[in-house]
């Protein structure tokens, strides 16, 4: 397989990932938003900006946080490379160069979610008509998965699919978690509050966690069980070691096919061991903070060994 059609596959997929996650952002921040004054309302949704990575641009060009500004920023403005918008541009513009590679369902669902994230997108979105958004959006991106999963051989092909969807969601629970938290949580004097419970419910949210996590602990929210759950039990999809153990199976996946393993298949080995070889003690322990950064280090290192053994073209 063409490098440049790997590559093709794997970030439209991960294109594909990261608009279903900023959907479950922003409804995670919409609702906490709502339960809010006025000035806490604002500090939510600059949380979410910060969060994804998009305060420092969304400053530059406005002076207040509100709802209207942050939700049509973060989904529809094709100036912001971390819109949803251009995510879902991006995941078509991949789809199209890969068109013989993939099946004539994943295309059309691919294209469908282009044409109705387009037309939904194309006002500006209100508080009223946020929810609806952001379900299209989840809706959208889920139906590409599905039409992946029951249609696609299991080849090559449906390997960077899938590495590229882990890759994103591995990524993705590892920084909210880290930025939620350690970012921001105004002091460790908030530890155990009112406060300190919301963001981490919130979280639970983002991730569309709660509800899982709810029915394995009894509705008992804590933090050192939170995350737990959310790095190392292998039963919940969007967890930091399930994500870890669906790319590890894909990239077995693409050794047989080509009848070898690459320099990334040691990265990928070596992390694993590292997540297997520690309890949520022993992280907690070494810093919540650290152990995240150096997992997404590791999955930034993952990434671009993978760009270079299958030769990627930028």
């Amino acid at each position: 397989m063409l490098g440049r059609s790997a590559s093709g596959v794997l970030w439209m997929f991960r294109y594909l990932e990261r608009a279903e996650n900023t959907a479950r952002l922003l409804e995670a921040g919409f609702r906490m938003a709502l339960t809010r004054t006025s000035t806490s309302a604002s500090d939510e949704w600059k949380s979410v900006l910060i969060t994804l990575g998009q305060e420092a641009e969304f400053s530059k060009r406005y002076k207040e946080f509100s709802c209207a500004l942050v939700t049509n920023f973060i989904l529809r403005d094709l100036d912001n490379p971390g819109s949803v918008l251009w995510m879902i541009e991006n995941a078509r513009t991949n789809a199209r160069m890969v068109r013989t590679a993939i099946t004539r369902e994943v295309w059309e669902a691919t294209n469908e979610a282009w044409m109705v994230l387009r037309d939904v997108l194309a006002r500006p979105v209100r508080d009223s008509t946020l929810g609806d958004v952001l379900s299209q959006i989840r809706r959208q991106a889920m139906l590409v998965r599905g039409a992946m999963e029951g249609t696609m051989l299991r080849n090559e092909i449906f390997n960077f699919a899938r590495i590229g969807t882990y890759l994103e969601s591995a990524d993705n629970t590892a920084r909210i978690l880290d930025v939620k938290y350690h970012v921001l949580l105004p002091s460790v004097a908030w530890v155990g509050s009112v406060l300190d419970h919301a963001q981490w419910e919130m979280l639970l949210r983002s991730v569309a966690g709660e509800r899982a996590f709810r029915w394995l602990n009894a509705g008992t929210l804590n933090r050192r069980g939170i995350a737990e759950f959310l790095i190392l039990d292998r039963r919940f999809p969007r967890s930091m070691a399930y994500s870890y153990a669906k790319i590890a199976s894909n990239m077995n996946g693409l050794a047989n096919e080509y009848g070898e393993e690459a320099g990334a298949h040691s990265l990928l080995s070596d992390a694993i061991t590292r997540l297997r070889g520690v309890d949520i003690g022993t992280i907690f322990d070494f810093g919540l903070h650290e152990f995240l950064v150096e997992f997404i280090a590791r999955t930034e290192q993952l990434s671009q060994a993978i760009a270079g053994d299958y030769r990627f073209v930028e």
